[in-house]
């Protein structure tokens, strides 16, 4: 199968005079999985419903395979959809559900259970063809839904927040699981979510929204790393912030005068916009003892510690106004800091960013 390619030109979606997207322009690839990310009211799940025909634009066009569709309904745009709801119908077999989109366009019968008997396959579902939606757990009915979007071979699948309901662990797997099926299928996904990890974890570009608007596309690591601003540092995983309250150029870089009472040395050009120092907590190192030749080194004091599964979460505070996050590998052979613990933070010039405020 090949995938569409999606394009949406300058469309805008409004409610009287609430603006819920401003005008956006965006492009997702043939085959690409593709997520829309970004806080509640943020304007995905209406980006993703005007794509699928559910929500009339305001203005502008969406194009798909070199087509406008911004006026064609939606059993006419030969897409598939998966909801969070999973939308199962509760009295027909896992089959049926899968066939149903087949029925409704009269495909011949034998075609009709060779293409059921594919897509259970495809979601290891073959053992549950004949039980009922309300005989199987959660995931599984996801993967029922998920099957019934892709039976007809549409060269574009929606999805909006189809895990959310889902526990953590289930998550996870039906995460990896949803991906695998993406390659078989070779459909286009585009993805709603507002987990940021889900959609680090998934999508090959993922485009995060604010307020109607779109902020920044980029794949997760460049995201991750190269945000454009203090929004997206923050939303797409964990960052110090620091306020800058003024800069010296020096040999290695800048030191920044920060509105927290730090003095600190960034490998950087002086900012010339209203900016923030982003401090990725994975980059502050935690020692008992002072690090010899450290650029950036202060004496903390430990004032939380979380076990989060892998790694250890610590919270440190500098000074009266600057408490950092940092985060360390959860090494069972090393005994990790304590509650009131004197240490001294650390990073590398190099791994503090200077990014736009806004």
């Amino acid at each position: 199968m090949i995938g569409a390619t999606v394009q949406l030109q300058a469309i805008t979606k409004r409610y009287g005079a609430l603006e819920v997207v401003k005008s956006t322009d965006l492009t997702v690839e043939s085959g690409e999985f593709f997520a829309l990310l970004g806080p509640s009211g943020s304007g995905k799940s209406t980006i993703l419903g005007a794509i699928a025909g559910f929500v009339p634009l305001t203005s502008g066009a969406i194009i798909a395979n070199g087509a406008e569709v911004t006026a064609v309904p939606p059993h006419r745009r030969n897409l598939g959809m998966v909801f969070q709801n999973y939308s199962l119908f509760p009295f027909l077999s896992v089959a049926r559900n899968v066939a149903f989109p087949l029925e409704m366009r009269s495909v011949p019968k034998a075609e009709i259970a060779s293409r059921v008997e594919r897509m259970l396959a495809a979601v290891r579902l073959s053992h549950l063809a004949d039980r009922l939606p309300a005989q199987l757990s959660g995931g599984q009915q996801q993967r029922v839904a998920l099957a019934r979007a892709a039976v007809y071979d549409p060269p574009l699948l929606l999805m909006d927040e189809p895990l959310g309901a889902l526990d953590k662990n289930l998550r996870e797997e039906l995460q990896y699981e949803i991906k695998q099926f993406h390659k078989q299928v070779g459909a286009t996904i585009i993805y709603v979510t507002h987990d940021q990890h889900e959609a680090a974890s998934m999508a090959d570009r993922i485009a995060i929204l604010r307020d109607g608007r779109l902020e920044q596309v980029g794949g997760p690591r460049d995201l991750y790393h190269s945000p454009r601003n203090a929004f997206i540092a923050g939303f797409l995983g964990e960052a110090n912030l620091l306020d800058i309250a003024g800069v010296s150029p020096e040999a290695a870089g800048v030191r920044v005068e920060t509105g927290q009472h730090l003095a600190i040395l960034v490998a950087a050009q002086a900012p010339d916009i209203p900016s923030v120092v982003c401090l990725r907590p994975e980059n502050v190192r935690l020692q008992a003892t002072a690090p010899a030749g450290a650029a950036n080194c202060f004496p903390a004091t430990v004032v939380d510690v979380v076990h989060a599964a892998g790694s250890m979460r610590y919270r440190v505070s500098l000074n009266e106004t600057c408490t950092l996050t940092a985060r360390a590998p959860n090494d069972r052979r090393r005994e990790p800091f304590a509650l009131g613990q004197a240490v001294f933070c650390s990073w590398d010039p190099e791994d503090a960013l200077i990014i736009p405020k806004q």
